[in-house]
């Protein structure tokens, strides 16, 4: 497992640039996505606290390619957005 995390890290710093626009594309629109799925759910607390947490999600992948953070900083921001929104959305749809 650890083997798995160092290849993709490794692959993820010779290939940053490449990786990071992408992850700039795919945050936003799965934001995206799940934001829509959020908010045919209704606007209430429960929506608007779920809305906050991906549009900080999202702007955190953002912040953290534009202030050129490390690479694995930026790898792990990225995932913990694209795993979040995936579940908030998931969630929102079947719910």
């Amino acid at each position: 497992m650890s083997t798995t995390i160092q290849n993709i890290e490794k692959n993820w710093k010779e290939n940053f640039m490449l990786h990071a626009s992408a992850a700039i594309i795919v945050s936003t629109c799965l934001g995206g996505v799940a934001a829509m799925s959020i908010l045919q759910n209704g606007t209430g607390m429960f929506q608007l606290i779920q809305l906050i947490t991906i549009v900080i999600l999202c702007n955190a992948v953002l912040v953290t390619i534009l202030s050129v953070q490390k690479p694995k900083m930026v790898l792990y921001t990225v995932v913990t957005s694209l795993v979040m929104c995936t579940l908030i959305a998931f969630a929102n749809f079947m719910f």
